[in-house]
């Protein structure tokens, strides 16, 4: 018993051993990886509000940005946040796909779309946060593609919440219109992103903020207008678990809307959040459990209230509004490449006045 017990703490120790030594590992596989740089020596628009240091320097190569995964930076947490909310998304699908029928049940694919625009989202954002360091134009492209990740995902949510979670009254009065409604949004949400960016460039963030949340804000009571409807006639006698849920997701979406839009740590604590505690770090997590509990109430409103959204929606509404998904995804990419061109000329601009 005791040789047994000797030999598996061994094997512990090895484990130990062998954890411990994957930093040098990638030391000597990216030996000449520099350091981090102060926000002095990154352009001004690369720089975060009150967060002084752990900016990585532009122009390396690009396995320096993804070895910088596993680097202290001040965008390493913003990565693995969300890294981390996309594995469990895929966990997720992974176990509806065991009981759910997305293939031959066309009322499953709100759901399904709910669900691949969150996969979007959250790895746009991964691949934002982690190349968007790479050099100026970059910085646009990854962060432009994060914007139409962020639009798609409304429109993903407008889907659910219309055809799961809608009554009959609302649906009388926004049938023929809420799709087509949240898919004009979603698109002004991805220019209002992109243009706010660009503005950014010489404009203070203040700007950028405002383009972003107010155009976000319109689409997002816009989408959940169906939910909060619910909500607000839901009763304590009601044995309907999704509400719960909802509830949840709307709780999680104001307080991370908070986050965004003020950097309430940073502005106590100037400088001292530079690698943890920064209000977008907050943001990436309560936005990632925003989208777990709306997953899973559109799941349960998906199995429990059937009868009733298969009576309100047409037999080919779902396959419009699948189609209309495309139509969203494609005019977001289309807007922020004309928004890139644009970039591209103040950039080209910008080099032949030096």
């Amino acid at each position: 018993m005791a040789t047994i017990v000797m030999e598996r703490i061994g094997r512990v120790f090895i484990s130990l051993q062998q954890i411990r030594q994957v930093p040098q590992m990638l030391t000597e596989a990216a030996p000449s990886m520099p350091g981090t740089v102060r926000d002095t020596e990154v352009p001004a628009y690369f720089g975060e509000l009150h967060v002084c240091t752990g900016y990585r320097p532009l122009n390396q190569n690009w396995r320096y940005y993804f070895l910088s995964l596993f680097q202290r930076h001040n965008e390493t947490i913003n990565i693995w946040t969300h890294l981390l909310a996309f594995l469990v998304l895929l966990v997720k699908l992974q176990q509806l796909i065991e009981t759910v029928d997305f293939v031959g049940d066309p009322q499953s694919w709100p759901l399904l779309i709910l669900i691949l625009s969150s996969l979007n989202y959250t790895g746009f954002s991964v691949l934002a946060h982690m190349l968007g360091g790479k050099s100026e134009l970059y910085h646009y492209v990854f962060f432009y593609l994060d914007y139409v990740g962020v639009a798609q995902y409304q429109y993903g949510s407008a889907i659910v919440h219309f055809y799961y979670a809608v009554d009959e009254g609302m649906h009388r009065h926004v049938h023929g219109i809420f799709m087509p409604v949240a898919t004009i949004l979603s698109c002004l949400s991805c220019l209002g992103c992109c243009y706010g960016k660009y503005c950014n460039h010489t404009q203070s963030t203040r700007v950028r903020k405002v383009c972003q949340v107010l155009p976000s804000a319109i689409a997002y009571m816009w989408d959940i207008s169906p939910v909060a409807k619910r909500l607000l006639s839901w009763s304590s006698a009601s044995s309907d678990q999704a509400v719960l849920f909802h509830f949840g997701q709307v709780m999680f979406f104001l307080i991370c809307s908070f986050f965004f839009t003020f950097p309430l740590f940073e502005r106590c604590f100037p400088g001292r959040c530079d690698f943890v505690g920064q209000s977008h770090q907050i943001f990436h997590v309560l936005l990632s459990c925003c989208t777990l509990c709306q997953i899973h109430a559109s799941h349960l409103d998906y199995v429990g209230r059937r009868e009733l959204y298969s009576r309100l929606h047409g037999s080919g509404e779902v396959a419009l509004f699948a189609g209309l998904y495309g139509v969203t995804l494609v005019m977001c990419a289309l807007i922020s490449a004309f928004m890139l061109r644009k970039v591209k000329q103040m950039l080209d601009l910008k080099t032949k006045s030096k």
